[in-house]
């Protein structure tokens, strides 16, 4: 019992836990969860550490399938699939995930935390060289999938178009939603039966990237090809100093403006639509640290803001990613040996392509390979989530949005121009 009573889930004790998820699982029987704010995150959180817990315990999940964060995915998903979750709540997490903010409130905070908790000189250097390396492990996995569906008999034409190119789009809001509109017009289809041929890329890419990504850091690590969560190697200097002081009004301060960097990126979005929030989001806080217009106390603020939302909601967003946006039913019902194939080319020529190219431009080829091989391959900002989270990188969150949104842009266009010939 005293060893029950000292096993903790995040900070937790195990019976005191246990209690809580009883109490939220008697709610959800009883129909009375509110489907709310206080409702949604509730069960999120404890659902998300739970899992996570257990995730990182088993032997084979935690060694070769991604530990807590593929698990708790996958745990969330199947707890829809199987009807335990009820499809009204179901259906409030995936507003609530979407429509509601809860995963603008966390990127906005990742994105804007990591870049201004980095050094500048290290940011400046490190953009420049992972762009070119996101952009070219991409050019490369697109004419991989293509030859292999041509040897396959599946043809070049509908392997890129229906795998490649989904998986490379930028998620599905952002990606296979306007791709979808877009082979619609090009081919004179129904858009719903468009999105129905592309969402099973889009998934099984990102669960195959999310696992990708938990193995290459666990066979890269501790070699020199490691950087620990740094694209390149930094001086003594260079390296960011975590902020260990917290101060709940500093908090405060750093969300206010975290959001407000969120706020422009919205209003530019508004007039440049084809390019999305977050990446306007990234370019904005990379010129304010690239000309040192945070002063330092601002800058820890937003980084202590970044601090508590990740080590508080990283493992709720994964559980509502697992409710929300993956269907094991439409997963199971596309798994052809071809198909299974065509995407599991696509992982591994990106990540292997990023991993040795990454090297040429100097980058480690560890996060090389999982920022822009895994992240490039994921359900834009919900997959780069779980990819970093498998790999215990999310320091490394812009520049995995940085990769995924120019890329996603960039099939969007070619989406529209290879239609008419390649289908």
């Amino acid at each position: 019992m005293q060893k029950i009573r000292a096993t903790q889930v995040s900070g937790v004790n195990l019976p005191l836990y246990l209690t809580m998820m009883v109490i939220l699982a008697l709610t959800i029987a009883l129909h009375k969860l509110p489907l709310n704010m206080l409702g949604l995150t509730l069960m999120l959180v404890l659902l998300g550490h739970f899992f996570y817990y257990i995730g990182n315990r088993l032997p084979i999940v935690k060694s070769y399938l991604g530990g807590g964060s593929v698990f708790t995915i996958f745990a969330a998903a199947a707890l829809a699939a199987l009807g335990w979750i009820p499809a009204n709540v179901v259906m409030a997490t995936k507003t609530f995930m979407n429509a509601n903010g809860l995963l603008d409130f966390y990127i906005a905070a990742l994105i804007v935390g990591s870049i201004l908790g980095m050094n500048r000189n290290l940011l400046l250097k490190a953009a420049v060289r992972f762009i070119p390396v996101s952009l070219a492990a991409m050019v490369l996995g697109f004419f991989a999938v293509g030859i292999v569906g041509w040897l396959l008999g599946v043809g070049f034409g509908h392997a890129v178009m229906f795998v490649s190119m989904p998986m490379m789009a930028g998620g599905i809001g952002a990606g296979a939603v306007p791709l979808s509109h877009i082979y619609t017009q090009g081919l004179g289809t129904n858009a719903g039966v468009m999105f129905s041929e592309l969402i099973p890329a889009v998934t099984l890419g990102n669960v195959m990237a999310v696992i990708g990504a938990a193995l290459i850091a666990k066979v890269g690590a501790n070699t020199k090809y490691d950087g620990h969560g740094v694209l390149i190697p930094i001086t003594a200097a260079e390296k960011s100093q975590p902020v260990t002081n917290l101060d709940a009004t500093r908090i405060g301060v750093g969300m206010m403006l975290a959001f407000s960097f969120f706020l422009v990126g919205t209003i530019l979005n508004d007039f440049v639509p084809k390019v999305h929030t977050y990446a306007f989001v990234i370019i904005l806080v990379i010129i304010f640290k690239a000309f040192n217009w945070v002063p330092k106390p601002l800058e820890d603020s937003v980084v202590m803001f970044n601090q508590v939302i990740m080590g508080n909601l990283t493992h709720a967003v994964l559980a509502g990613i697992g409710l929300a946006l993956i269907d094991l039913n439409v997963l199971a019902h596309s798994l052809t040996w071809q198909f299974v194939l065509l995407v599991l080319t696509s992982v591994v020529v990106m990540g292997l392509a990023s991993a040795l190219i990454g090297q040429l431009f100097g980058l480690y080829p560890v996060e090389a390979a999982i920022a822009a091989g895994m992240a490039d391959n994921s359900m834009g900002g919900t997959g780069n989530v779980a990819v970093l989270s498998a790999a215990n990188r999310m320091e490394m969150i812009a520049f995995a949005q940085m990769g995924n949104r120019m890329g996603g842009a960039i099939v969007l266009i070619l989406g529209g121009i290879l239609i008419r010939f390649l289908r």
